[in-house]
């Protein structure tokens, strides 16, 4: 059976520091939720999550794709941990034998389909506990875990992410160069940055 993978995409937060939600930002034509939903169910993974919670009833994207699940975490206020739960759970819920997760947010906009494909490819090849995204000196997200690795994740909480886990994993860590990942939006100085560079 084919090792099936699914890709969790984090976007409940309410983006306190950028004063507005980022996952509605623009950038190149389509909003920045828009265009990471995008790149997810491109991808060969099996299935796509989108965990919202801030502000969901106005950014709710209006996707018609069968890979697609819309999922809500109430207790997005906790940090990042709860929604790493809560699209784990749902994802063990719906497709229990999965074999790993793929975790990803939605203010990366250089994110596409080609590096979501090399990480899925790349842990499917060699079986390591977590293949993440290589930028800026550091290994983060995106990256995928392997499910032996699922009880640690639903044990995450406040504002713990996936990198809490991959510093603990460091032996058994594959790497895809991710150039670009260390630009993510937080700010509107972030976000002014990133519109000088639009095609």
């Amino acid at each position: 059976m084919e090792n099936q993978c699914g890709i969790i995409l984090l976007a409940a937060g309410s983006s306190s520091r950028l004063g507005q939600p980022k996952q509605s930002l623009l950038f190149n034509h389509s909003t920045l939720l828009e265009h990471s939903i995008e790149a997810a169910v491109k991808s060969i993974a099996n299935h796509v999550i989108v965990v919202l919670g801030a502000n969901a009833e106005t950014i709710n994207p209006a996707v018609k794709e069968k890979k697609l699940s819309l999922v809500i975490n109430e207790f997005w206020q906790e940090g990042i941990a709860s929604s790493i739960r809560r699209g784990l759970q749902y994802l063990l819920q719906k497709w229990p034998g999965v074999q790993a997760a793929l975790f990803m947010v939605c203010d990366q906009p250089y994110i596409n389909t080609a590096l979501l494909d090399k990480l899925v490819t790349l842990q499917r090849q060699t079986g390591d506990s977590i293949v993440a995204s290589e930028y800026a000196g550091t290994k983060g997200i995106p990256a995928i875990f392997d499910k032996k690795l699922f009880p640690g994740l639903l044990q995450l909480e406040g504002d713990a992410g996936a990198k809490k886990i991959i510093i603990q994993q460091q032996g058994n860590i594959a790497a895809v160069p991710f150039p670009l990942g260390d630009i993510d939006i937080d700010t509107a100085a972030d976000y002014d940055k990133l519109k000088k560079n639009e095609d």
